[in-house]
């Protein structure tokens, strides 16, 4: 349980107990995962859910925010309860509060539609934060290249891309990328924000079923970056770029229109690490630290 300042207006009583989530979802009929006025997202889905099950608001906080038509597998989430909220979430039955919990969410989350699939829910240890707690993030994005490899039955999560790429070829491109850098040129920059990141991973390697995956981790990602990254390393492999493109648009960072971002719906956020319990804490406030502007350098 995560002691925060939240209070439930319903009852004054402050909301001193962090549930964790860990949920998958199809993001095809999604406009992205953050509330948007008038339109479906992932969020609004999922706090109407909590709504629906607490009779008040709740407001969720998730680890990384997901474009439209982008897919999650490992997503992760919080947000926060009374202790009466919690306490009373078993009713009776012969079920823990967090096993009480995930079954109501569920139950709930399947009568208004299956697009959304939560597969924990727990009280969370001290200190967690879905967002600024988290180590890394892994993306994958599959592509499909040449019209041999396109499937029907696949194209809803894969790229149909024309033309046959050297996985060889992307790596050494993507190679480039791998490190702390200014990614002002892979990313849709935000007022007051910071478009330096620590790209962990950035490899292709094409499996047994002829399809090309990539593989991206990263301690956090800016908006559009991944799409963005993939966008231009397919530019290389197609030949429209000179390869050593990827790394001489990060160290001049600009934003034109060569700057085109993959197609969204290949992109799957997989995995979402943490650090152990007890350094849950630490993290998000150094987290938090790197992020303020005035650290990082960059507004």
């Amino acid at each position: 349980m995560a002691a925060t300042s939240a209070i439930d207006a319903s009852t004054s009583e402050p909301a001193t107990v962090r549930i964790r989530l860990r949920l998958a979802y199809d993001g095809s009929a999604f406009s992205g995962w953050a509330v948007q006025p008038g339109r479906r997202t992932v969020q609004g889905s999922l706090e109407d859910v909590l709504a629906l099950l607490f009779r008040r608001p709740v407001r969720t906080t998730v680890a990384g925010r997901t474009d439209a038509g982008v897919h999650a597998r490992g997503q992760v989430a919080h947000f926060d309860l009374t202790e009466a909220e919690y306490r009373a979430l078993p009713r009776g039955k012969d079920l823990t509060e967090d096993e009480a919990l995930l079954r109501r969410v569920r139950g709930v989350s399947t009568r208004i539609g299956g697009d959304v699939f939560v597969h924990e829910a727990q009280a969370a240890a001290p200190g967690f934060d879905a967002r600024f707690s988290a180590l890394w993030r892994r993306y994958t994005y599959r592509i499909a290249d040449g019209p041999a490899l396109w499937d029907p039955l696949t194209r809803a999560t894969t790229l149909w891309h024309p033309n046959a790429l050297d996985p060889l070829q992307l790596n050494a491109e993507a190679q480039a990328a791998i490190g702390r850098h200014d990614f002002l040129s892979y990313c849709r920059p935000k007022d007051f924000a910071t478009t330096i990141r620590t790209l962990e991973e950035f490899s292709f390697a094409r499996h047994d079923d002829g399809i090309l995956v990539a593989n991206l981790r990263a301690d956090a990602f800016c908006h559009n970056m991944v799409r963005t990254l993939i966008g231009a390393v397919l530019r290389v492999g197609d030949g429209q770029e000179q390869p050593g493109w990827i790394g001489h648009r990060l160290a001049a960072p600009l934003r034109d229109h060569r700057t085109r971002m993959a197609a969204p719906h290949p992109l799957v956020l997989e995995e979402v690490a943490y650090p152990p319990d007890h350094q849950l804490a630490e993290r998000a406030e150094s987290t938090r630290a790197r992020r303020r502007p005035e650290d990082i350098g960059r507004p």
